[in-house]
């Protein structure tokens, strides 16, 4: 894989960054944390280089000085809102993260609920925290929020919020995704802060848009595509323009926002901290860009991915028509088109001759492989099996499962759990693979390879299952999908 992005360099500079934001407030800094905590793909995805664990370990550098506070929105909460990438809800990746974070030793403070207004299984979401011993609070609508200034910044306002006790220099206020209230907490916290007579700061930490980068450059236009269900735009700071004279980016809901969030800081403050919202930002993303056009091709990629992934929603009845158009004009803005995704061809091609959906996988060395429905295997267990035997050179003739272990397991889908169509999905066949491997060692070898998968490409004709989409993420395969049931 070519590599355009300088991960060492970032957290280097990036970690730097932020102790010079926590000096700048004279020792307390509640940092708004976008994008993903841990696992953004994203970023991997549009900067090659980019390791998906990098800002865990920017935050490791700093541990001895961070604790960590998350929100979740309680109607995220009620309608179970699914993480795509890890396709599971947003309580359970609080839950997750909250665990992992742990294991490293990084301190979690607390839990903050909000947009609370009575949603009923909150309380049940609580008592898990509890039992995980993490304290949790609520917080519900900010009165008078955006408009009434005076209303916001007052007891009936932030101040009805509960106060959050912290004892770190530098608070991280993260989120398993948008929309989840890490501003109004931070700002609540300030509020909080001052009326104490503690002296703190708040900066925002987004990964996208990069805000150096030209406003049509591929990675930002990514972000756009990313985003295409919020309906972000990336914009021209004009705060930071006017300001500076000096071009920089940012998308519209920071812009809209920014004079309501100026105007609250000075009330609380009762001094002009920021300009522009690029002010507010800690993003080095820029600097550590080691090859444009590395990073370019991949944020052309991206988009192309998005596009497929947005028209599944649509055919799912999870996202709107509106996101695929979006991005579609995107497409267009960049003189990119499905075509340019050479792994759908492919697919489609063997659909074709085979008359069964079909899946194909690009590997890194250029190499595409295929796999239909067979009467045992699923398109995506085929095709994962040929791309296995094809990275270890085993002889198509080698049968890395044994009929001992497969028909059982067919039965079973059959008889047991009533399966109309009764062939092995893939988290069967890597069971299989498991228990094949104790007694074969061409297929334990094989399993000790799968991480050679790691960055291929592939595309299904059809919308394949969650759990086959899990394997696929786990093993780091971008797969795209027809929008064909």
């Amino acid at each position: 894989m070519n590599i355009g992005f300088d991960s060492k360099k970032y957290i280097e500079i990036q970690s730097e960054k932020i102790k010079q934001r926590i000096k700048m407030f004279g020792g307390k800094l509640y940092l708004e944390f976008g994008g993903k905590l841990v696992d953004d793909y994203h970023a991997m995805r549009v900067l090659p280089g980019f390791e998906p664990d990098i800002k865990i370990r920017m935050l490791e550098k700093l541990k001895d000085e961070a604790e960590v506070i998350f929100c979740i929105n309680a109607n995220d909460i009620v309608r179970k809102k699914i993480r795509a990438d890890h396709a599971i809800s947003y309580d359970k990746e609080v839950l997750r993260l909250i665990e992992y974070l742990r294991s490293i030793d990084i301190s979690i403070n607390s839990v903050v609920i909000t947009l609370y207004n009575g949603q009923v299984g909150i309380e049940k979401f609580r008592d898990k925290l509890k039992q995980c011993k993490v304290q949790s609070y609520i917080h519900t609508f900010t009165k008078g929020y955006p408009t009434d200034i005076d209303t916001i910044v007052s007891e009936e306002g932030y101040g009805a919020n509960p106060y959050i006790v912290t004892t770190k220099p530098l608070v991280v206020v993260t989120a398993p995704g948008p929309c989840s209230g890490k501003l109004g907490t931070c700002l609540s916290q300030l509020y909080h802060e001052y009326k104490n007579g503690v002296k703190a700061g708040y900066a925002k930490f987004e990964t996208f848009p990069v805000w150096d980068l030209p406003i049509n450059h591929p990675v930002n236009i990514a972000y756009e595509a990313a985003t295409a269900d919020l309906k972000d735009k990336n914009m021209i700071d004009f705060f930071h323009l006017e300001k500076y004279g000096v071009k920089a980016i940012n998308y519209n809901r920071d812009l809209e926002v920014f004079p309501v969030l100026k105007d609250i800081l000075h009330r609380i403050t009762n001094e002009d901290i920021y300009f522009s919202p690029t002010d507010m930002g800690v993003n080095v993303i820029g600097k550590c860009i080691s090859d444009d056009k590395v990073v370019s091709e991949a944020a052309k990629n991206e988009i192309i991915r998005r596009y497929y992934r947005a028209l599944n929603d649509y055919k799912t009845s999870i996202g709107d028509i509106e996101a695929c158009e979006s991005i579609k004009l995107l497409m267009n803005q960049l003189g990119i088109s499905e075509k340019d995704r050479k792994v759908v061809a492919y697919a489609l091609e063997k659909k074709e001759k085979s008359l069964e959906n079909a899946v194909a996988i690009e590997l890194q060395d250029g190499k595409i492989i295929t796999g239909r429905k067979t009467e045992l295997l699923s398109p995506t267990s085929a095709a994962f099996i040929n791309a296995i035997k094809y990275i270890n050179k085993i002889p198509d003739d080698v049968h890395l499962l044994a009929p001992s272990v497969i028909m059982p397991m067919i039965e079973v889908n059959k008889k047991v759990l009533s399966k109309v169509d009764s062939v092995l999905e893939l988290d069967q066949v890597l069971i299989a693979l498991s228990i094949c491997s104790v007694t074969n060692p061409i297929v334990k070898g094989a399993m000790d390879n799968f991480d050679k998968l790691n960055g291929a490409e592939a595309h299904s004709t059809y919308i394949v299952p969650r759990r086959d989409l899990e394997v696929f993420n786990n093993l780091k395969i971008n797969l795209t999908s027809e929008a064909e049931f």
